[in-house]
């Protein structure tokens, strides 16, 4: 009988583990704009503290979505590296570029970066203005 409850307690234990799902391209939906996420260089998503996630197509999405949720109940903000598509990073940790030579699903030509040297040589190809995770929320914040 105690291995059956061990076994319930490891299932319920894996079952609320706060973690991203994977973005399925294709196919899964953006949770701001309802557009089909297919770009690998934007995707971005969050988890909740009670592990549900929300995908969104482009990192702007998400900020734009975050000015509606309490941002108190998620554990985990992700965004796609530009250099390295499909592959999550933590958002507050990354390094943001807005440049009109890189357009961005939903037309803010917003894209992030793991590293901040990654970003920086990114500008130094396409110009445009680097953001940390506050400023770039800031910038969208006085949008709307």
């Amino acid at each position: 009988m105690k291995k059956i409850n061990y076994l319930f307690f490891v299932l319920f234990l894996a079952s609320c583990s706060i973690r991203p799902e994977p973005i399925n391209y294709g196919a899964d939906g953006c949770h701001f704009c309802s557009m089909t996420i297919v770009d690998k260089q934007h995707a971005a998503q969050f988890v909740t503290k009670k592990g549900k996630s929300f995908k969104f197509d482009a990192t702007e999405c998400m900020i734009n979505n975050l000015k509606d949720v309490d941002n108190a109940t998620i554990a985990m903000f992700l965004v796609t590296d530009y250099t390295m598509p499909g592959k999550l990073t933590d958002a507050t940790q990354a390094t943001y570029l807005i440049s009109k030579n890189i357009p961005s699903p939903m037309g803010a030509y917003l894209s992030a970066f793991k590293s901040k040297e990654a970003a920086e040589n990114v500008k130094n190809e396409n110009q445009g203005e680097l953001y940390t995770w506050g400023s770039i929320k800031e910038n969208f914040a006085k949008k709307k």
